[in-house]
């Protein structure tokens, strides 16, 4: 397990959806994020974050909050130098969708360039996107 979760982190797809979870659900200030977003998706975070809309819910019946974690993170590369990934967050028994774009940088760096999550749980979408 413990292997598994180091050859993920190597992944720049994984290593973005577990940093952009820890902003999301209010464990990270977003500031954190400063040097790793580019553009409008520091923005967005700046937005997001105070919401904290991966938070484990406030309830649960064993009176314990499930952690949330990353689940299954795949990507998509329209063009060199460009990483489109999605992400499933699972919190107990919830499922969040997170979309993410990242870019490689001229100094050899990702950098997060836009950022969306998917409705909450019973919420039905918005037509046209999340307005994230």
């Amino acid at each position: 397990m413990a292997r598994r979760r180091r050859e993920r982190e190597l992944l720049a797809r994984y290593w973005f959806a577990d940093r952009l979870l820890l902003t999301l659900s209010g464990q990270r200030p977003v500031h954190w994020m400063l040097g790793h977003t580019a553009g409008p998706a520091y923005e967005q975070l700046v937005r997001l974050a105070p919401r904290a809309p991966l938070a484990p819910p406030r309830t649960s019946v064993r009176g314990t909050r499930p952690v949330p974690v990353v689940g299954r993170c795949d990507e998509y590369r329209p063009r060199p130098g460009v990483i489109e990934a999605y992400a499933r967050v699972l919190t107990g028994d919830r499922v969040r969708a997170l979309a993410f774009r990242l870019e490689h940088g001229r100094d050899g760096r990702w950098r997060c360039s836009a950022v969306e999550l998917g409705p909450e749980p019973g919420v039905p979408a918005a037509r046209g996107g999340t307005g994230a």
